[in-house]
């Protein structure tokens, strides 16, 4: 019976997997075929004649642009949330004032703001600020929203470090910047990590703010650039599939080599009785 059970169980968790990574291998040998073989054939079938050039006319037509648009932008935006995150949950979990349960009230107030509610006042916002169709106005826009998130998955983890460390860092005269940079900050590494994995996921893969703000093909990122191969009359739907695959390959890397870290720090953030 214990044989059976495990039997059962992974032959369950191998279908799962093959049902989850059936779409990328279909998205990627879609990506291999043109216009005719698309639609004429089965479209689960392989390619007949393998169109390697479809990246190269992508990258060509500036998918490399706007592939490092969204490195830098997404990049910058996880840097600023992960300091500005980790310094608002380290005022409000191990310093005693006053309004500090009011500040993380109105923090967290941000998880039930829609984006689209949004929108327009960010739009008239940036508009006065002279940052529309400025990359700035997205990386403002990334932190932002993300600053919420990422403070709820760093508290739980904030409570459980010993105080006696920073009594001890105190006493040997270490100043507040000191204790936070010094000491704190490299503790919380393995949660950090796992908020930055989810805060790349979301930037990377954001349309609505970078369609909106963003107008220059020289500012634009993957997710808006694949609008320009659709055409009126005409779109290139092998080039559509080699920039959906260019667009997806960092995300699988980065849960390829840190699929640990997001489990690790999880699991280091849950608060202990």
């Amino acid at each position: 019976m214990k044989k059976l059970g495990y039997f059962l169980l992974y032959g369950s968790l191998s279908i799962v997997a093959i049902i989850q990574v059936f779409p990328i291998v279909w998205l990627f040998l879609f990506s291999l075929k043109d216009n005719r073989e698309i639609f004429a054939g089965n479209p689960f079938a392989l390619p007949q004649a393998i169109k390697w050039e479809n990246y190269y006319s992508v990258w060509e037509a500036g998918i490399g642009n706007y592939f490092f648009n969204s490195v830098w932008i997404t990049t910058i935006s996880i840097f600023f949330t992960l300091l500005f995150a980790s310094m608002a949950v380290f005022v409000i979990t191990r310093m005693h004032w006053r309004l500090n349960k009011l500040v993380l009230g109105l923090f967290m107030i941000g998880l039930m703001i829609p984006i689209h509610s949004s929108l327009i006042p960010l739009f008239s916002m940036f508009l006065d600020a002279g940052i529309i169709d400025n990359p700035w106005a997205i990386v403002l826009t990334y932190t932002a929203y993300n600053l919420p998130i990422t403070m709820m998955i760093l508290l739980g983890f904030y409570y459980t470090i010993p105080k006696e460390i920073e009594e001890a860092a105190i006493i040997d005269g270490a100043s507040l910047h000191r204790l936070f940079f010094t000491i704190i900050l490299p503790l919380t590494i393995p949660v950090l990590s796992t908020t930055a994995i989810i805060n790349m996921i979301y930037n990377w893969n954001e349309f609505v703010f970078a369609n909106t703000f963003i107008s220059s093909d020289r500012y634009k990122t993957l997710t808006v650039g694949i609008q320009n191969f659709v055409g009126q009359y005409m779109t290139d739907w092998g080039a559509i599939g080699a920039t959906l695959v260019i667009s997806v390959l960092p995300i699988l890397i980065a849960f390829f080599f840190f699929s640990n870290k997001i489990v690790e720090g999880i699991s280091s953030s849950a608060v202990k009785g």
